[in-house]
């Protein structure tokens, strides 16, 4: 997200976000011997991976609370988030991750205060090998694209960085890794602020064999320019399902930001519909 123009970082409070890994922690071994064999399962831990030979279509709903010098703001985010494999050769292929976000927010840049539309497109390509057994891995280029409709709601700049993802898999279904990628700004408005910002992913997630994901993640955004974080940690389930002939994941869960901004958000919840087409 654009960052919000306020005053410099201050901690939130950590006590559910830490209380949302620790429910996954007692999860997991409960489960762990559920692992996905093939059919649905496999199709789920596939969604797992973010360079599987997968083409989705996730749609994801973010809800956030607490923002603004009043903390009365909220945002609502929906990003459609469409992932392409290509095959380049017999060795490697090149995965396309696309993330586009239409917000709409109340509250958030000053009291009564309301901006809708597109926010800044983020484009990455990950060039993975496609024989990399249980470590899996992709690496390549991040560009930031200023498609925001509204000052408050994008950058104004063109950026471009790195990008990678690694993760291991394993057969009782449990997944752990990491993405990361910075993007640093190269054009756009000279009025605008310039980007430097680096993102740190780290995820784990447990798939069973009814197809059903449990998920944890943070999402560790640091705006170097203003010299602040802003963490989210997330916990979610997901179950695969079919509609009609179409397999489908639908799942939802929590948020808590650990460390935001002063005026950043506080809490949030997010749904998810994925539209799933089996790849070669």
């Amino acid at each position: 997200m654009p960052p919000v123009p306020v005053a410099p970082g201050r901690p939130r409070r950590a006590g559910l976000g830490l209380g949302l890994a620790a429910l996954l922690v007692a999860v997991a071994p409960a489960a762990a011997g559920e692992g996905p064999e093939g059919g649905d399962a496999g199709l789920a831990l596939q969604l797992s991976n973010p360079v599987a030979a997968l083409i989705s279509v996730p749609i994801q709903q973010n809800f956030d609370f607490g923002l603004g010098a009043d903390g009365r703001g909220r945002t609502s985010r929906t990003n459609v988030q469409p992932v392409i494999p290509f095959r380049l050769n017999d060795d490697w292929s090149l995965i396309s991750r696309t993330i586009l976000p239409v917000v709409g927010q109340d509250g958030v840049t000053a009291p009564g205060a309301s901006q809708f539309g597109l926010g800044d497109t983020v484009q990455s390509l990950f060039l993975s090998p496609r024989r990399a057994g249980r470590l899996i891995w992709g690496a390549g280029p991040v560009f930031l694209l200023p498609t925001g409709t509204d000052r408050a709601l994008g950058t104004g700049k063109w950026g471009i960085g790195p990008t990678a993802v690694v993760l291991r898999q394993s057969p009782n279904g449990v997944t752990v890794g990491m993405l990361a990628n910075h993007i640093w700004s190269v054009a756009g408005s000279s009025s605008r602020a310039d980007v430097s910002a680096t993102l740190l992913q780290p995820f784990a997630t447990l798939t069973t064999r009814q197809a059903t994901t449990f998920g944890f993640n943070l999402e560790a955004a640091r705006d170097w320019e203003r010299d602040q974080w802003i963490i989210p940690a997330n916990l979610s389930v997901a179950q695969l399902v079919k509609l009609g002939r179409q397999p489908a994941q639908i799942g939802g869960g929590l948020c808590d930001y650990l460390e935001s901004p002063s005026g950043g958000p506080d809490w949030g919840f997010r749904l998810s519909l994925t539209l799933l087409f089996p790849a070669g």
